[in-house]
C-alpha cells in the first residue's frame, strides 16, 4: 500500500521544524511566477475562514514568487462544486492545489486528473481515501492532525466527569469524510475504554441545524443521556440549544471540535465542556509551504512526504 509503506511522520510545530525555511525557499524560486490554489470547504465556516486568512497572509511574504487563488464552496456537502473547481484549475495550468476535500473518496478522480496534468496536490484538514489512492497508485500528502487522537483526548476528558455505565451520544460530521470517521472512532474508543454506553450515533454534517436536530432526537429517545460528543463546534452549539430547549442544561455534558472563536462564551459559561484546537491557520500555512517547497525544488508528486502531522490541543471550559 503506497501510503502505509512509505509513511513518515513529521510533527509540524513551526516552519523550521518542517525544514521549510524562508531563505531556502527564496533561493530555490525558479524564473517565472507560480500559482497555488487553496480549495476549501464552506466559506461560511469559521474554521475555513481561518484557513483562508492564514493562507492569504502567508502569500504576502512571497508575493513576488507566487499568486494565490482561494476558492471555497457554499456548503460543507458541495462536492460537485469542489470537483469542478479542481478541473477548472487544471485547465488554468495551476502549479499546485492545496485541497481540503469535502469528500475523501469522491475527490480522488479529480485529484488523479490534476496529478496526471503535472499539478502538485496536497491535502489538508481531511485526508483523501487511502484505498482509493492506492487503487490508482497515487500518493497525496496529508498535512493535518490525527483526528482520532484528538477525539480520544476529548472522550477521555468527558469520561473523567462521568460514572461507568453512563449513557452518551455521538453527533458525527459528514459520513464520507475520513476526519469525521476518525473522530467517531476516537470517541467510541474512549467511551469503550471508560465503560460508558454509546446509545446513539447520528450525523450532523458539521452544521448547527443538523447538530441541533440530532441532539434533540437523542435527548428525547434517551432521557438518561449524560453527554453529547460532537465532531465540530457548529454542531456542539446546536446541541447546547437542544439541551436548553429540553430543560437539560447542566445535566448533559457537550463537547465540540475545532475551538472556533465564537464558542468561547459557551466554554466560559460551561455550556460546552471542552473542544479540541487543531490550529486551522497552521494547517493552511503548512500545506502551502509543502506545496511551495515541492514546486521550487521540483519534487515529483510520488516523492513527497506522505504525512506531516500537525498539533492538537485540548481546550477545557474555564481555560484562558
Amino acid at each position: 500500500m503506497v501510503q502505509k509503506t512509505r509513511r513518515r511522520v513529521l510533527v509540524a510545530g513551526a516552519l523550521a521544524a518542517a525544514g521549510l525555511t524562508v531563505a531556502k525557499i527564496a533561493e530555490a524560486i525558479p524564473t517565472g511566477k507560480l500559482t497555488i490554489a487553496l480549495v476549501l470547504k464552506s466559506l461560511t465556516d469559521p474554521f475555513t475562514v481561518a484557513m483562508a486568512s492564514a493562507a492569504q497572509n502567508y502569500q504576502k511574504h512571497f508575493a513576488s514568487q507566487f499568486d494565490l487563488n482561494v476558492l471555497g464552496t457554499s456548503t460543507e456537502l458541495d462536492t460537485a462544486t469542489q470537483i469542478r473547481m479542481v478541473d477548472d484549475l487544471i485547465g488554468a495550468h495551476t502549479s499546485a492545489i492545496v485541497l481540503a476535500p469535502t469528500d475523501s473518496k469522491a475527490l480522488v478522480p479529480a485529484v488523479a486528473r490534476a496529478i496526471s496534468a503535472g499539478v502538485i496536490v496536497i491535502a489538508i484538514d481531511n485526508p483523501l481515501d487511502e484505498a482509493a489512492l492506492d487503487a490508482l497508485h497515487l500518493l497525496v500528502p496529508f498535512v493535518g492532525p490525527d483526528n482520532r487522537k484528538g477525539a480520544v483526548m476529548i472522550g477521555d476528558y468527558v469520561a473523567s466527569k462521568l460514572a461507568r455505565g453512563d449513557e452518551v451520544g455521538i453527533i458525527e460530521g459528514v459520513a464520507t469524510d475520513r476526519n469525521a470517521q476518525q473522530r467517531t472512532e476516537g470517541f467510541k474508543a474512549a467511551m469503550d475504554a471508560a465503560g460508558m454506553k454509546v446509545v446513539a450515533v447520528a450525523p450532523g454534517d458539521y452544521t448547527y441545524a443538523k447538530g441541533k436536530a440530532a441532539a434533540a432526537t437523542m435527548l428525547e429517545q434517551h432521557p438518561r443521556l449524560r453527554a453529547l460528543l460532537c465532531a465540530n463546534d457548529n454542531m456542539a452549539t446546536g446541541a447546547v440549544d437542544a439541551v436548553r430547549i429540553a430543560h437539560r442544561t447542566g445535566s448533559v455534558y457537550i463537547t465540540g471540535y475545532n475551538n472556533n472563536p465564537d464558542i468561547r462564551p459557551l466554554l466560559n459559561s460551561g455550556k460546552i465542556l471542552a473542544t479540541v484546537d487543531q490550529f486551522a491557520a497552521r494547517q493552511a500555512v503548512f500545506g502551502m509551504d509543502v506545496a511551495l517547497k515541492a514546486l521550487t525544488e521540483m519534487t515529483r508528486q510520488e516523492d513527497l512526504t506522505p504525512l506531516i502531522e500537525t498539533p492538537l490541543q485540548l481546550v477545557k471550559s474555564g481555560d484562558r
